[in-house]
């Protein structure tokens, strides 16, 4: 099924076909557990997994791919011992979502940040909140304009530092504290795989609501994670992808 591809401006233009990676723990790893760093490095084997099937199904059939992820994460929450979910709920845990909703679905056209002035000092590094002790170092790339059912919204799309690195982009929205996690979810976490993929000679991205989620410290405030910033809160309610309540 195809998406509107939305360019600068908000409106979505004809369809295009959708051209051709979930959340992992972003603690310190316990050095006094055995075996820890294999199960976080098998954690990630099996996100990257999911998403690259995610991205083939997607081209063709976006709610079969939804449905293939609500499953894999399902499984990966209640059975992996690098779940975020703590260990004496995994047996029972079932993550909610809202159904698949093709509004709250788009490829949209990156606009890119201005050019600095190459003979301009350079300008102080961002960081983002973070529920954990520390800042994370990022840099603002560009942002997206999406034709959203509550009205047209823009989202700032990040680029994490450090040896990774990585796509990036969280938000809030009306239904944190109730329906999701107080302080927002993520749409894109590319450095954990949570990508939809994209075309770069368009400059677009797969912005899908549908498969937005929640950080790790929503489950467990042990984990740090990456925070939305303020220009990131969007005023409506985003009822698509997965929920608390």
């Amino acid at each position: 099924m195809p998406l509107p591809l939305v360019r600068p401006g908000g409106d979505a233009t004809a369809s295009v076909p959708p051209p051709s990676g979930y959340d992992a723990p972003m603690t310190d790893l316990d050095a006094t557990t055995p075996g820890v760093e294999l199960a976080l490095a098998d954690w990630r084997r099996r996100v990257a997994t999911l998403y690259s099937d995610v991205r083939f199904l997607y081209r063709d059939d976006p709610v079969a791919a939804w449905h293939r992820w609500r499953e894999e994460r399902a499984s990966l929450y209640r059975e992996h011992p690098s779940s975020p979910v703590p260990a004496a709920e995994r047996g029972t845990f079932q993550p909610l979502h809202w159904g698949y909703d093709q509004r709250f679905a788009f490829e949209a056209a990156l606009i890119p940040e201005p050019q600095p002035d190459p003979e301009a000092a350079p300008g102080p590094s961002l960081a983002l909140p973070n529920s954990g002790p520390e800042a994370l170092s990022i840099r603002r790339i560009g942002s997206i304009e999406l034709p959203l059912p509550g009205g047209p919204a823009r989202l700032a799309a990040f680029w994490m530092a450090g040896y990774v690195g990585g796509l990036f982009v969280p938000f809030r929205d009306a239904t944190n504290g109730t329906e999701t996690y107080g302080a927002g979810r993520y749409l894109i976490d590319a450095a954990k795989s949570a990508d939809l993929g994209g075309d770069p000679e368009r400059g677009t991205i797969v912005c899908d609501f549908n498969f937005s989620y929640q950080p790790s410290c929503a489950f467990d405030p042990k984990w740090a994670c990456p925070l939305a910033p303020p220009e990131n809160r969007l005023a409506a309610p985003i009822r698509a992808g997965e929920r608390i309540a």
